[in-house]
């Protein structure tokens, strides 16, 4: 009996049950994946932290287990699905397991680029994990089943929401209370409406002219996408502008026709979320989400709308911020009413965020990516990994001593996403999705540098996305 086993002996002895069942599973992984041994999976995610932890933990340590070999490439959001799409299309099978993020997932299915998950493992029940069980996860996991079937079509991967971070050490300050109360005769405190957001953010920016401190961030690059989803996912939502201002039955986008995306308070929202630009750093009109993270590490902002993949990593990592043990968590502030249609399941106050890993019929390897995908879906690998990256996509995750421990550090992230995540919604159910984002992003950049007015970008992009609908065939 070598060490190793004479271990797992000791170990098995003192903590029972559990690691019997831990080794049963080893023995399952081993023996489910011994056709494919030797095989290789090759994925591609975007470079996110939970996708690193799987590009240096999980893919490793599913290696060791199975002797399938995981080739997976995090890389840039763009670059992600310009290669993932261009090999379905294709029918190449480059890739065995590709990121569907949640706003996508019903372009994918709409163009039948997925393999059904539920189908397979039902008809193939020898590479079935016993420790792989869709009930284990948030509703979350609803967003990666097919609308007709209910079959899954993804393995959640990473979900968070975007909250409101703010600058504990600043709004706690006393120096700083008695000069805001001084200054606009109210109380420093995380903002609840727009208004006020507005007042702490010009506050903060004259406050720290001499300190390379401004008064929010704003992710708003005027030459990519992050600023089309900032505006109408983050930002529109807590004016109750909703889906994009598109119906969802008419498919009007025109305020004319019943849409909302040039309606009063989509041009509220917007000429508000620009004007915040005389408050946020020089850096803000090129920045992504990468950016935003970026700037509120670095202490340049006082508070922002930054997406919870990469909550963890500033509130406790001293290597890569700034503001460790100085965040504070909110939900976004928003205009009178939203909050309660939120509550009552009417509407939404921002966006719940994330994505899954899927695998395209062109795969040459899908028995062995189902083994992956059930691999990273057992409970027993969650916490580590929202550890690593912020995303929680289990129930049970919550309740882990670890996840309370780091909960505490982050000032209440984990406890915000589970009990309000109710509050925040994924992307609407477009397939047409990549299709109005690029004939509508353009007029957002034009009124992010000023070349037009707010109220004048929305009327010419309602009216640019009702004409694709029209083309598209979906809006008659």
């Amino acid at each position: 009996m070598n060490s190793f086993v004479k271990a797992a002996g000791v170990g098995c002895i003192s903590l029972g049950l559990w690691c019997s069942t831990a080794l049963a599973q080893d023995s399952w992984w081993k023996t489910a994946a011994q056709p494919y041994q030797g095989a290789t999976i090759r994925g591609i995610s975007e470079s996110t932290p939970a996708s690193k932890y799987v590009e240096q933990v999980l893919g490793p340590k599913f290696t060791e287990e199975t002797g399938i070999k995981v080739e997976f490439e995090a890389t840039s959001w763009d670059q992600m699905y310009d290669k993932a799409i261009k090999d379905m299309e294709a029918n190449t099978g480059i890739y065995d397991f590709v990121y569907i993020e949640q706003d996508i997932v019903y372009t994918y299915l709409a163009r039948n680029f997925l393999v059904d998950i539920t189908k397979s493992l039902a008809d193939n029940a020898k590479i079935a994990s016993p420790d792989f069980k869709p009930e284990n996860f948030t509703t979350f996991l609803n967003y990666f089943k097919d609308p007709k079937s209910g079959d899954v079509m993804g393995v959640p991967m990473e979900a968070f929401i975007k909250p409101y971070l703010y600058r504990k050490d600043l709004f706690e300050d006393p120096a700083i209370l008695k000069a805001y109360k001084d200054s606009t005769g109210a109380d420093l405190k995380p903002a609840t409406t727009h208004e006020e957001y507005t007042q702490i953010a010009k506050f903060f920016t004259e406050y720290g002219a001499d300190k390379e401190l401004w008064g929010t961030t704003v992710q708003a690059s005027s030459s990519h996408p992050a600023a089309f989803y900032e505006f109408f996912e983050s930002v529109a939502p807590t004016f109750g502008v909703y889906n994009w201002g598109i119906d969802g039955t008419t498919f009007a986008a025109t305020e004319a026709n019943g849409g909302q995306m040039n309606s009063a308070a989509a041009k509220k929202a917007l000429n508000y979320w620009v004007d915040l630009l005389k408050y946020a750093p020089p850096e803000s009109t090129s920045s992504t989400w990468d950016e935003v993270a970026g700037t509120f590490a670095a202490g340049r902002a006082a508070q922002g709308l930054v997406y919870g993949e990469n909550a963890a990593w500033i509130a406790t990592d001293e290597s890569k911020s700034t503001v460790v043990g100085k965040v504070g968590v909110a939900l976004p502030p928003v205009e009178a009413g939203v909050m309660e249609a939120a509550a009552a399941g009417k509407g939404y106050i921002g966006y719940y965020d994330g994505g899954a890993f899927g695998i395209p019929h062109s795969s040459k390897n899908k028995e062995a990516s189902l083994l992956f995908l059930q691999y990273i879906g057992q409970a027993s690998v969650q916490t580590d990994w929202a550890l690593a990256g912020s995303r929680i996509v289990m129930n049970s995750t919550y309740d882990d001593p670890k996840i309370v421990e780091q909960d505490k550090k982050m000032n209440g992230y984990y406890t915000l996403m589970r009990d309000d995540g109710k509050l925040f919604a994924g992307a609407p159910p477009f397939p047409f999705h990549s299709q109005v984002l690029q004939v509508v992003a353009p007029f957002i950049y034009k009124a992010i540098v000023g070349e037009i007015k707010p109220d004048d970008a929305l009327d010419q992009a309602a009216a640019a996305a009702e004409a694709e609908l029209v083309k598209l065939g979906y809006r008659k």
